[in-house]
């Protein structure tokens, strides 16, 4: 199977990057502007706004390939403390108090974080034009 898929594992992997990044930028923009939804869920002043604001950004920066490192890295941090305080006090178990997603993202920018921005990424891109003098 690594003769066939294997081959396109970097394409995979900025697909996950993508994906995840638009998604997580979605969760931002219910909060802080209602859509997709009914209306705003959030206060941009309060906690959830600030985790709107935090969600939007790092959600395009991740999707767009542009400091995607820290961005995922402050993502994973959020959805860290977004489980911690909103679902493990329910029930340890994910799956019972409903944080299964919160945990999930979580990990995947952690791998991301990990990983950094891979094909078809702004970062990628710039490495082409902006070269240290330690890597020639």
């Amino acid at each position: 199977m690594d003769r066939t898929i294997g081959r396109y594992a970097p394409q995979a992997y900025a697909l996950l990057r993508i994906v995840a990044g638009l998604m997580f930028a979605m969760h931002g923009t219910q909060k802080l502007f209602g859509f997709p939804g009914d209306k705003p869920a959030a206060d941009i002043a309060s906690m959830m706004g600030v985790a709107g604001i935090i969600e939007l950004v790092a959600g395009i920066l991740i999707a767009m390939g542009l400091l995607t490192s820290w961005a995922a890295f402050i993502a994973a941090g959020l959805m860290a403390v977004a489980y911690f305080m909103a679902h493990a006090a329910q029930n340890p178990l994910p799956i019972v108090n409903q944080g299964e997603l919160a945990v999930l993202y979580c990990f995947v920018f952690l791998y991301i974080a990990a990983a950094g921005s891979g094909v078809w990424s702004v970062d990628n891109s710039r490495r082409g034009y902006i070269r240290s003098p330690l890597t020639r």
